[in-house]
């Protein structure tokens, strides 16, 4: 690897992990934000989702750079192609984390709806997954990305079992059907972070063995 290839590499890693940290903070803002709603949090929170779409852009433009003036190979192509497709995925969880805060904040004015336990247990098992999986890429831990895959049946069975729950409740008490819709669409975008940190750990187990796992299922076992 040239000095210059060398010094671009480095300079990519750092500003993909400070996407990261940047990203699982909204995410984790934006979900302690459903057990006591907050509008100015949301606001905030989208001013940042600005600053993340910034580094998705950087980022992008910056991997494009390197294939451009250093034409990578073997190891270092698959990380430049792996950083693309990671920085796409963080951009849409910071998204989903701005979506999350405004359905939270759209229940101020609402008749009380207490947040169900199991969507506290999905959001907690999403957000770890989204840490793990970004662990999983700072370290270049394939075993750990592939853990991380076989997590996302958890997450997929809470959501059907939160949107049951939430339908009942509606059908049971009409004056509660506008705050169910909001947790509703909460616990979708809920739903999704864990699907994006599955995505990050399959680029994670491309980037580490050379194999592409979507899809794959039988691969997600370490």
């Amino acid at each position: 690897m040239s000095i210059h290839l060398s010094h671009d590499m480095e300079t990519l890693h750092k500003h993909i992990l400070s996407m990261c940290a940047q990203v699982e903070e909204i995410i984790h803002r934006a979900v302690d934000e459903l057990g006591k709603p907050d509008v100015e949090l949301y606001r905030e929170l989208s001013e940042r989702d600005d600053e993340i779409d910034r580094w998705d852009v950087r980022i992008e433009e910056e991997c494009l750079k390197i294939l451009a003036l250093h034409q990578p190979v073997a190891n270092d192509l698959r990380r430049v192609t792996s950083v693309i497709k990671i920085n796409s995925e963080l951009e849409r969880v910071a998204d989903l984390g701005v979506n999350i805060a405004e359905r939270a904040a759209s229940l101020v004015s609402l008749p009380e709806l207490p947040v169900p336990d199991k969507l506290n247990d999905m959001a907690h098992q999403s957000l770890n997954m989204l840490h793990l999986s970004i662990d999983s890429f700072v370290h270049l831990n394939s075993r750990l990305a592939r853990d991380v895959c076989s997590q996302d049946d958890i997450v997929d069975n809470l959501n059907r079992e939160i949107i049951d729950d939430l339908l009942d409740t509606m059908k049971r008490s009409s004056e509660l059907i506008e705050p169910a819709m909001h947790l509703f669409s909460a616990a979708r975008h809920v739903e999704r972070v864990a699907d994006h940190a599955t995505n990050i750990a399959e680029e994670v187990v491309y980037l580490v063995e050379g194999e592409i796992v979507r899809h794959r299922a039988e691969f997600w076992k370490p």
